[in-house]
C-alpha cells in the first residue's frame, strides 16, 4: 500500500491560514528541499478543493512563464491530481480528477493503486484532519515557523484526540523546524503521580 503524506506551513501558535501573508520571509533552500521532497517529487497529489483552486489558478501560469519555479510548476502539472470536492472541476489544469465516493473508502482504494512515489497532500487542512482521525495519513509534515500569527484557522480545532508519533525534527537556519509525525496508539493513562517520578530530586 502506498504511503500518504501531508505538508503544511504552520505558525508557532498553530495557525495555518493565509501562509502567503507570513511564511515567505522564512522560505530558504532548506525549506525548498523539504517541500520538493514531500510534494514536488510525488506522481499523485490528493488536494482539498480550496487548495486545488489556488494551485490551479497559479501554477499553470508559472509553468508557462518559464521562471525559476517553472520546474516545480511542471512537476505539479504532470502529477495526477485527485481533488476532494462535491462540485465539478471548472479548471482545465491537466491530469485533474474528482475523488469518487466516500472519502475514507476512496483514499484507501487510492493508496492500494500502483505508483512510483508516495501520494502527497499540500494544505487542505479539513481533509488532513479527517484522514488523521480515520488513521489513513501516514506522515504529517509540519514546517513550524518562528512566528505567532495570533489569528486565523488553526490546524487542530475542537474534535477527537489524535495521538501522534514523532518521526523526525529538523531545524533550519531560518528558525523553521521541519517536524514529521506519524500515527500512534493512544498513550497509557497517567497523572501527576506517574509524572513526578521523572522530576529531578535536587540536593
Amino acid at each position: 500500500m502506498r504511503k500518504l503524506t501531508a505538508g503544511l506551513f504552520i505558525s508557532a501558535d498553530g495557525v495555518i491560514a493565509d501562509p502567503q501573508d507570513w511564511h515567505f520571509p522564512y522560505f530558504d533552500d532548506a525549506m525548498g528541499e523539504a517541500v520538493n521532497a514531500q510534494l514536488g517529487s510525488a506522481d499523485t497529489l490528493l488536494l482539498g478543493r480550496n487548495t486545488y483552486d489556488s494551485f490551479a489558478g497559479a501554477w499553470p501560469g508559472r509553468e508557462a512563464a518559464g521562471g525559476p519555479d517553472a520546474g516545480m510548476a511542471k512537476a505539479l502539472g504532470d502529477a495526477r491530481k485527485v481533488v476532494v470536492s462535491h462540485r465539478e472541476l471548472d479548471s482545465d489544469w491537466r491530469n485533474s480528477e474528482l475523488l469518487q465516493g466516500d472519502l475514507a473508502k476512496a483514499v484507501e482504494e487510492l493508496k492500494r493503486e500502483p505508483g512510483a512515489t508516495d501520494i502527497a497532500m499540500s494544505g487542505s487542512p479539513s481533509v488532513v484532519r479527517q484522514l488523521l482521525e480515520a488513521g489513513l495519513l501516514d506522515e504529517l509534515h509540519l514546517l513550524v515557523h518562528p512566528i505567532a500569527v495570533r489569528k486565523g484557522e488553526r490546524l487542530f480545532d475542537d474534535g477527537v484526540t489524535v495521538p501522534l508519533r514523532l518521526i523526525s525534527a529538523t531545524p533550519f537556519p531560518s528558525g523553521v523546524i521541519h517536524v514529521i509525525y506519524g500515527p500512534a496508539e493512544a498513550p497509557a493513562a497517567a497523572g501527576y503521580d506517574e509524572a513526578k517520578t521523572h522530576l529531578s530530586q535536587g540536593e
